[in-house]
């Protein structure tokens, strides 16, 4: 075979390539090697380094190699040949090698349950120790590219990684709901552990990203979790609760069977959606139940709360003991809490149902809840002082505790019903100018 001239790489390839082969072993002392700027350029021959080669031209002569006399005992001057390997190293510093890792179980901190979670990103690895990475990684391989070093570093790599997340996830008490505003200092936790583990090849870690960690889904249970929490999160945002869906699913299904199906079978079908449809509307018996809106949501808590975070009762505009909570306008769906007498979106009075707190529209017959009867508008009367609804005959107003019966003597304001003194100007109770 021909001896070789020149020995130089230029990177031709789309995938990074950390290490090349030069092809031809056929060397001889006037043989050039061009090393391009971030490149080392290694010679072996029968097993052991002859030399190393930074950025220029080098002439491979007994000057450059004096290992080329022990090994072959060339004299000085002469186109003697010898046989080595040249192998060029690329010492840039990708910063985007993608990484993703799997089945890593762990205890979530917001669901109380466990998770089956994946986490990917992106680091930078740099050659810094040329004859090691070679030796440790490179081994017999003729080109050494990005792929390769994923495949051969993957097992320990994973390893590490998952220890080091589960671990910072559970002593810090970071759940999936809020692990993504965490990842800059997971990432900065994980660094450490990684860094050994790559000097050992030669290696040196300059970047180490963790783009996102989510609910693993390549196995049936992650999928199970990942639509769980899905539909939580909608039930969440609509205000319906799981039953009020399993029920909606069941009619939907009823209904298809009516529209598919003749005969008796059809038949029953429609009753069975007739009697689900029903029951949404208001309606006694078991889907009445299901369907009723679950107005109680524990949403509050503090110093005045009790053991279960549940705020102490409050007095209701009706006189009872009713629990704070949410419950929906019935002018402009929107929540507010029930201690308020104005919706804070629209300005509608509330109008609870005495039985669960739902709000109803003015003259209302029934709740559109539950269906309890409500009391009529004419039969209601107001106090003087507050403006409350009032049960007739009642002695003090249950609201604002003012004694009730014969108006006070006075002028009465006409905005919101509060006695005036005569002579003020203005209402006392509300500014309103008299």
């Amino acid at each position: 075979m021909a001896l070789i001239d020149c020995a130089s790489w230029k990177p031709q390839s789309d995938e990074f390539v950390f290490a090349y082969r030069f092809p031809q072993t056929n060397l001889s002392t006037y043989t050039q090697l061009i090393v391009y700027e971030s490149q080392e350029a290694l010679l072996f021959s029968k097993g052991q380094l002859m030399g190393k080669f930074g950025p220029g031209k080098h002439t491979l002569d007994t000057e450059n190699l004096p290992m080329l006399r022990t090994l072959f005992g060339i004299p000085f001057g002469g186109k003697n040949p010898f046989t080595a390997e040249v192998w060029i190293i690329n010492k840039l510093c990708p910063a985007n090698l993608y990484w993703e890792i799997g089945g890593m179980p762990v205890h979530d901190a917001d669901y109380q349950t466990m998770l089956p979670l994946k986490a990917s990103g992106q680091y930078g690895i740099q050659v810094a120790d040329s004859e090691r990475f070679m030796i440790k990684m490179v081994g017999t391989k003729d080109v050494f590219t990005e792929s390769d070093m994923l495949s051969q570093a993957y097992g320990e790599f994973s390893s590490k990684s998952k220890s080091a997340i589960i671990q910072f996830m559970t002593s810090q008490r970071i759940g999936f709901k809020t692990v993504s505003a965490h990842l800059d200092a997971i990432s900065g936790y994980i660094k450490p552990f990684l860094k050994p583990f790559w000097d050992d090849y030669g290696l040196s870690m300059t970047r180490f990203y963790i783009n996102d960690i989510a609910i693993d889904t390549s196995t049936p249970e992650g999928r199970k979790v990942s639509e769980a929490i899905a539909s939580q999160a909608s039930m969440s945002i609509t205000g319906h609760s799981w039953q009020q869906e399993q029920m909606f699913g069941m009619a939907n299904n009823a209904v298809d069977q009516m529209g598919g199906a003749a005969g008796g079978n059809g038949l029953l079908a429609g009753l069975v959606a007739m009697n689900m449809m029903g029951g949404m509307g208001g309606g006694g018996g078991m889907a009445a139940g299901m369907m009723q809106t679950q107005y109680n949501q524990p949403t509050f808590g503090g110093a005045s709360a009790g053991p279960q975070g549940a705020v102490p009762p409050q007095p209701d505009g009706l006189g009872a003991q009713q629990p704070v909570k949410q419950i929906y306008c019935a002018a402009c769906s929107q929540k507010h809490l029930s201690t308020e007498r104005f919706c804070p979106h629209c300005g509608s009075e509330y109008n609870p149902c005495p039985k669960c707190g739902s709000d109803n529209p003015k003259g209302a017959r029934r709740c559109v809840s539950c269906g309890t009867a409500l009391q009529s508008a004419a039969a209601a009367t107001a106090c003087h002082a507050c403006g409350a609804p009032v049960t007739p005959g009642a002695a003090f107003c249950p609201q604002c505790g003012a004694p009730q019966g014969a108006a006070p003597q006075g002028n009465l304001c006409s905005r919101c019903g509060a006695p005036v003194t005569p002579g003020t100007k203005f209402c006392p109770k509300c500014g309103q100018k008299i």
